[in-house]
């Protein structure tokens, strides 16, 4: 049976067929369907993980143990998990250990672009890369056997574009893999000075031996065509090249690292002119010069930023530009919700004037207008630490700044933050903003809200008692819809002496399945644009003054608020 799949849910339908017993991951777009998919199989024990550290953790004991396991997370999640992975390339594996990063060419739902085929070579750990749904579940099952075949964890690549595309997949049966037995082994799996010396051979061998054998694997191949042009290159931009230039001849590479330089150097003596082509960085290109494959272009044509495309490549190796008239459509940028609850906690902050050092969630929204109230955004957790470096250089400027930080990102990697500050005497405020969920990544569970990967109830994290149990001497929760409580506890904390917390705490609108009548705004509008200032999309203005869309209205009560007039009401409350 054939089915249409995302490339993540075909991923995942490859790890259930191959057998997984294990499925661990921190939520991170555009990789996150896979767990979310795994879980739907009771024979999958699935888990989200405070970060992505603690999962690759779990998974390499899993592995350990003998339990075919896959981890899943984003590009820069990757960086969090790195630790671990470095090391876990030099003790290898029992069972098979596949894991899934999702790259994100042009940044649709990241800080950075990052090519993790860079972050594998530095781990030396091989990398395959698939170029389309069938691909993505016919290459999670080998991963698996390559995995186990050579004693290694390895990482399934995927890009945005094929992580979130669908074509046809065959469907299979699931393969029951028993649980291999465990062998105390201290040599491979304790990775002291002596023993890591030793491994590090073996680790080395281990890519010659990969590279020689990837020569004859059957993701590597080639398309002879024309010997006119001919193009090497992987994944997603494979697609992008048969269909740009349908004559040239073409060497599809699923394992890009390592390379299986005997197929390249048969390819390229069979063609005039060589072109690699590759999104990012010039990893292919650079280990094929590096090895003595002179003879091929590709960065001095392509550059190293953003996704490509059929026309891009029309456009570099053809001359051939899209001709064809793009409609102009006004720009939309994101904002928060209507009813958002972090919306309140911004106005407040922007009104009062207060500095902000950001963090990574939907909430980094806080920074658009007319909101303009995060200042700066690095990467999860470190709103807290910047915090404190702040205050460190400037004392005076770091009693008017805030840290703000999600429920899900402090649990991830902000209670370190919270021990800096505490530890080395700060006088930071942090507000954690609590909508029970990890709501950027699409609404997933985490230990802060009481429930597992399958909504089941768990331990609930008690936020406050976290605080206090840190060292946090002042910690204060206000609903972030009682905007003079918001405005009171901030000016309060603000003037403490150490630490203090505010959390922020009220559940995302769009987990609440209701139905809305709305507000509606009345005659007695005077179009002072107050309400224009809180950047709600239920909101606009006209010459008549401001207008509220009821359809997208979630009566948070923010606008009725903020007007000094009363011109806003609950529609059940209009006379």
């Amino acid at each position: 049976m054939k089915k249409m799949l995302l490339g993540d849910f075909a991923i995942a339908r490859g790890a259930y067929e191959a057998g997984v017993h294990v499925a661990t991951a921190y939520p991170g777009t555009p990789s996150t369907e896979i767990t979310e998919e795994l879980s739907r199989f009771p024979e999958v024990n699935s888990e989200w993980a405070p970060n992505e550290k603690v999962a690759m953790e779990v998974a390499i004991g899993s592995s350990i143990h003998g339990a075919r396991t896959i981890v899943g997370m984003k590009h820069v999640g990757l960086n969090v998990a790195a630790d671990p992975l470095f090391t876990v390339a030099y003790t290898g594996v029992n069972a098979g250990l596949v894991v899934c990063v999702a790259d994100d060419p042009s940044m649709f739902s990241s800080q950075n672009e990052q090519d993790t085929r860079l972050i594998a070579r530095a781990a030396n750990v091989p990398v395959i890369e698939p170029s389309d749904s069938a691909e993505c579940k016919e290459f999670a099952s080998l991963a698996f056997e390559l995995s186990e075949k050579y004693d290694t964890p390895v990482i399934l690549r995927v890009t945005t574009r094929v992580a979130h595309s669908q074509s046809l997949v065959e469907i299979g049966e699931r393969k029951e893999v028993p649980v291999k037995p465990y062998v105390k082994d201290i040599g491979k799996y304790v990775m002291m000075p002596a023993n890591a010396k030793k491994r590090h051979v073996v680790v080395e061998e281990r890519l010659k031996k990969l590279s020689a054998d990837s020569n004859g694997f059957s993701i590597n191949r080639i398309e002879k065509r024309s010997a006119d042009l001919g193009i090497i290159c992987a994944g997603g931009v494979y697609n992008y090249v048969r269909e740009a230039l349908p004559d040239a001849s073409v060497l599809k590479l699923g394992m890009v690292y390592p390379l299986p330089y005997d197929l390249v150097k048969e390819f390229v003596s069979g063609v005039k002119r060589c072109v690699v082509i590759e999104e990012l960085e010039g990893h292919i290109e650079g280990l094929l010069k590096a090895n003595g494959i002179s003879n091929v272009e590709g960065k001095n044509i392509f550059g190293i930023q953003g996704e490509f495309s059929v026309n891009l490549i029309k456009e570099k190796l053809l001359g051939v530009k899209n001709e064809v008239s793009v409609a102009q459509i006004p720009a939309r940028p994101p904002v928060l919700c209507a009813g958002c609850p972090h919306r309140g906690v911004f106005y407040t902050l922007n009104k009062m004037k207060v500095s902000v050092m950001g963090d990574i969630g939907c909430y980094t929204l806080g920074a658009v207008p007319p909101l303009c109230a995060i200042e700066a955004t690095v990467c999860m957790g470190a709103s807290i630490g910047m915090a404190v470096g702040a205050e460190k250089a400037d004392p005076a400027f770091a009693k008017n700044t805030v840290a703000v930080i999600g429920d899900s990102t402090f649990i991830h990697s902000g209670l370190t933050g919270i021990v800096e500050a505490v530890y080395n005497h700060s006088n930071i405020t942090v507000i954690i903003l609590d909508n029970r969920t990890t709501g950027m990544t699409g609404h997933q569970n985490n230990p802060a809200n009481g429930k597992d990967i399958h909504n089941n109830p768990t331990y609930e994290v008690d936020l406050e008692k976290v605080c206090r149990s840190l060292g946090v001497p002042s910690v204060t929760v206000v609903d972030p819809y009682d905007l003079s409580a918001m405005e009171k506890a901030v000016k309060e904390e603000l003037n403490k002496e150490g630490v203090s917390v505010i959390i922020s705490k009220r559940p995302c609108v769009l987990l609440t399945k209701k139905l809305y009548k709305g507000f509606i705004v009345t005659d007695k509008c005077k179009k002072c644009k107050a309400c224009m200032k809180l950047g709600c999309p239920a909101i606009s203005f006209t010459e008549n003054g401001a207008k509220i869309d009821t359809s997208l209205c979630t009566e948070c009560g923010l606008c009725q608020s903020v007007c000094k007039f009363g011109a806003i009401e609950k529609i059940e409350e209009v006379k």
